[in-house]
């Protein structure tokens, strides 16, 4: 296990890098039963249980976005259909109704899907942070998209000592900061 002393400056940027995913679970549990915030985890693959720690079950903020672009959609769908329907009458036998529901439902649930899938592309640019042009240098690092797993923390504040500490005692085959 290599890694630099905690000698830096507080507030500099610290880096774990981890072979397995058990080591690095565990630097995560550290972290937060220490009530350290603020780091980014890095994987090679989607891991759920990354996922369940970090997030604790809570749902994905993007669904709202899908709500809104399919209420949206398929409001302005029907509207667009009823309105132009309205516009431009014919003469319908039997006493119909002008707007009716029915022949209109096939476009309203197609604008509906439409709109909702923009709205989550947008939502998921949002959440994501796509596209991604200013990221810490130590985010940039080949390793965590190979074979790696790493813990990256752009600026450790006040508490640089204990970060270096709970890094290194999960785990970490490398911890550099600076």
């Amino acid at each position: 296990m290599s890694s630099s002393h905690a000698t830096g400056a507080p507030g500099e940027a610290v880096k774990a890098v981890y072979r397995h995913l058990d080591c690095l679970l565990q630097g995560i549990h550290d972290l937060q039963k220490a009530g350290i915030k603020d780091f980014t985890v890095l994987s090679p693959i989607p891991r759920h249980e990354i996922d369940e720690m970090l997030y604790k079950g809570e749902p994905s903020p993007v669904r709202w976005f899908t709500l809104a672009g399919g209420i949206l959609g398929g409001t302005m769908i029907f509207s667009l259909a009823a309105l132009t329907h309205a516009n431009w009458p014919m003469i319908i036998p039997g006493g119909k109704p002008l707007v009716s529901i029915p022949p209109f439902l096939v476009v309203t649930f197609e604008g509906t899907i439409l709109w909702a899938s923009m709205f989550t592309l947008v939502g998921l640019l949002k959440f994501c942070g796509l596209p991604a042009t200013n990221l810490h240098p130590a985010i940039k690092d080949p390793r965590f998209t190979n074979d790696c797993f790493g813990i990256v923390f752009e600026r450790s504040g006040t508490r640089l000592k204990e970060i270096v500490h709970i890094l290194e005692s999960s785990g970490a085959t490398e911890v550099t900061h600076g």
